[in-house]
């Protein structure tokens, strides 16, 4: 999975300006450094702006929110002090609208539904559970989701979140019965070869920071022939 790892010279920015900069995350990227020790996509994207606009010294860029490991998808960066209060406060607001695509070896129950479960996240195991009633140290997650392609041994599901719980969709998702292609730790029976899950953050719409202009960046889908199928 290294070999696919981002590095600045393979990039792949999908919107940047002088206050924030999008791009498109590889499954195995870590958004932020954790106690791996694996270079983060935030370095990456240092290094990025280092390089291009020839900064000398320490390059500023802020984290606004993050994707779990073995997704793909949408990220956005902050690149001035000014921006990222702005961006963190318009996320805490739930006024940046988040798209995800996952692909389900099962059928859902129903072809569209609003999910509402409490999550309870273990930290010894990195996991999280869902309960249909409320639980000691449990957090309200609602999402919803609409069937929108029948592959031959697959579906494709689009998913928007109204909160944003660890491991949200992987919980939800499992917990109706549709655990994500490759993820072995909400019920999938066999990993992907490259160690990813079949979750993508499709698409991100939001209001600029700072020019107060509305955006709708669309991520492509990872290059290989199960995704490339799903294109609708």
């Amino acid at each position: 999975m290294s070999k696919a790892l981002s590095h600045k010279s393979n990039l792949q920015v999908l919107y940047e300006d002088n206050h924030i900069i999008i791009v498109n995350k590889r499954a195995g990227d870590i958004v932020q450094g954790d106690k791996t020790g694996d270079k983060p996509l935030s370095n990456v994207v240092k290094e990025y702006i280092k390089d291009k606009y020839n900064k000398p010294g320490n390059v500023y860029l802020g984290v606004v929110h993050r994707l779990d490991r073995p997704t793909t998808g949408i990220v956005l960066f902050s690149k001035t002090s000014k921006a990222l209060p702005r961006l963190n406060k318009l996320f805490a607001e739930k006024k940046a609208k988040k798209t995800y695509w996952a692909l389900v070896k099962n059928i859902p129950p129903k072809a569209s539904e609003r999910l509402v479960h409490w999550l309870k996240k273990n930290p010894k195991n990195n996991k999280s559970t869902a309960y249909n009633k409320e639980v000691e140290g449990s957090k309200k997650a609602i999402l919803t989701y609409k069937l929108i392609k029948k592959l031959d041994n697959f579906y494709l599901l689009e998913i928007n979140l109204e909160t944003g719980r660890h491991h949200q969709i992987r919980c939800q998702l499992s917990k109706i019965g549709c655990p994500i292609k490759g993820d072995l730790k909400y019920g999938f029976d066999r990993s992907n070869k490259d160690a990813s899950i079949s979750l993508h953050a499709k698409r991100l719409e939001f209001v600029h920071p700072v020019k107060k202009e509305s955006l709708s960046i669309t991520a492509p889908l990872p290059k290989n022939t199960l995704w490339q199928a799903c294109e609708v």
